[in-house]
């Protein structure tokens, strides 16, 4: 592999311009867009956005399946000289809100079903075109816009995530951050412009958006899907022929125990996964299952994209080991005095280097807890992701997870804000008090079990599951919901969340 360390970075709208012009860049349906028809339609929908959405630096806003427009928005957005917010298609009305308003999206691109959960929820000053609109304007005869000259530190989008405490907040990413990101995965991954990604995450996240990205990087075809069932992922390896499939562990479950065609399970060359770690039964399953593909393991965090990836050659011997950091990160295994660790002593995470982020978006409060000045070691310096995770370096420099500090709960490849859930909850009025945790879980990785504390009866029961099912998306509904008479606080007063966990669990046991 190519060694990268500091090559410069472009406009990520440049992407359009990377493929052979004649070379299928995007597959949708039966409709497959050459590289020079990517372009074209990029500078349509950029000329399209901004006329809608203001001058540079406004805010513009996308929530919907992966149609040829939301594929084509991340470059059209930046280069129409706008700041784009993908939102995911699974959230509803109450979390699209918060982010439209948080954000300060003066454009949301949807279609009228989507637009109508919001009710009055959206802003004022924020304005709908439907997602129709959008795709007429990339087939158009309409004005188009050149590629642009937008300065690399330049903000480009905002993802928003959600923490350990409190709403979703945006991470902002520049130019460069996106830009070098693509880089190194299609690097690491070795990803070739005959290569056909199958993109079957959701593009709000940095490592769905990143299936898109990184392949136009390399020149390669991308082939979004928005699937139902695990059978629908089959079909469409087999429809595209493609060689690469990202996923999380969740999915890799429901992959390896589907019925694969073996000229089918032999087209893939390359699988990869984020958003929770592989058991090594799992590696096993999935290697039985696709024979023909190398396995990269990996670990990241939005505010600084991606971290670390193992080898596939060391797969089999390491399976439990996050592998070593990409190229254009550095990575540090820190004691709390920012002091680096020896080797096997367990320290945090700490992300060095061009690929961290700029900060929460309007957020100084949350942006100093987690971006701090890099520790003396770095050769980077400047400021540093410093992770909360706890992690061991083995003498040969690979990585192991320990733990988490925060209690975020990853589910189904999402994480979940704790927060989220129990003030849903308390916002039904049925409940005074809610306490959201997550357990072990072998298909979801994690599953949310929620504890209040109410009045209890048959009626408020059957109602806050109902509300719940209303108000939240399907990855954020607790599995078990359990009503309390009291609920142990700690000498604070506040609710000793340990004592609540570790009791369900005794409970349980018992």
């Amino acid at each position: 592999m190519t060694k990268i360390e500091n090559p410069p970075s472009h406009p990520i709208d440049h992407l359009a311009l990377r493929g052979v012009p004649d070379a299928p860049a995007l597959l949708i349906g039966e409709r497959v867009l050459s590289f020079a028809d990517f372009d074209a339609g990029v500078g349509r929908l950029a000329a399209w956005l901004r006329e809608r959405a203001g001058g540079p630096g406004e805010r513009v806003a996308s929530w919907g399946a992966k149609t040829r427009a939301i594929c084509l928005m991340p470059l059209a957005a930046a280069r129409a000289g706008l700041i784009h917010v993908p939102v995911n298609p699974l959230l509803k009305g109450p979390q699209v809100a918060h982010i439209l308003a948080d954000s300060g999206a003066t454009l949301l691109v949807t279609n009228a079903p989507r637009a109508d959960m919001l009710g009055d929820g959206r802003p004022a000053d924020c304005a709908f075109e439907d997602l129709k609109a959008a795709e007429t304007a990339i087939d158009s005869d309409g004005p188009a816009l050149p590629p642009s000259r937008a300065g690399t530190d330049e903000l480009a989008a905002i993802l928003y995530t959600s923490g350990s405490t409190g709403r979703p907040k945006g991470v902002m990413l520049s130019h460069a951050n996106l830009w070098l990101g693509a880089e190194s995965v299609a690097s690491y991954l070795k990803i070739a412009p005959d290569d056909r990604v199958l993109a079957v995450l959701p593009l709000s996240f940095d490592y769905g958006q990143n299936q898109l990205l990184s392949t136009w990087y390399a020149g390669g075809a991308v082939a979004p899907l928005d699937y139902l069932t695990p059978r629908d992922v089959v079909k469409a390896v087999a429809r595209y022929r493609a060689t690469t499939l990202a996923g999380v562990p969740p999915l890799w479950v429901q992959l390896v125990e589907s019925d694969w065609p073996a000229d089918t399970a032999a087209l893939l060359r390359r699988l990869t996964n984020s958003g929770g770690a592989l058991t090594p039964t799992l590696i096993d399953a999935m290697r039985a299952t696709f024979p023909n593909a190398a396995i990269y393991p990996m670990y990241g965090l939005t505010e600084a994209f991606r971290s670390t990836w193992l080898d596939p050659a060391l797969v089999a011997s390491h399976p439990t080991s996050m592998g070593r950091a990409i190229p254009h990160a550095e990575i540090l295994v820190c004691r709390p005095d920012g002091s680096v660790t020896d080797d096997d002593e367990p320290g945090e995470l700490v992300h060095c280097g061009p690929l961290v982020a700029q900060g929460y978006w309007h957020d100084a409060e949350r942006t100093a807890e987690r971006f701090r000045p890099a520790p003396p070691a770095s050769r980077h310096g400047g400021i540093a992701v410093w992770s909360g995770d706890t992690v061991r370096r083995d003498a040969e420099g690979l990585l192991t997870f320990v733990g988490r500090d925060d209690a975020m709960i990853k589910t189904a490849g999402n994480r979940v804000s704790p927060t989220e859930v129990e003030d849903a909850a308390v916002a039904s009025g049925l409940v005074y008090e809610a306490v959201a945790f997550g357990i072990p879980d072998a298909r979801l990785g994690a599953a949310i079990v929620l504890i209040v504390r109410g009045r209890g009866g048959d009626a408020d029961r059957d109602g806050l599951a109902a509300w719940l099912r209303q108000t939240l998306p399907n990855f954020m509904q607790p599995q078990t919901i359990e009503w309390r008479d009291t609920l142990p606080r700690n000498p604070n007063g506040k609710l000793d969340r340990v004592a609540i966990a570790a009791d369900w669990t005794r409970q349980v046991a018992a």
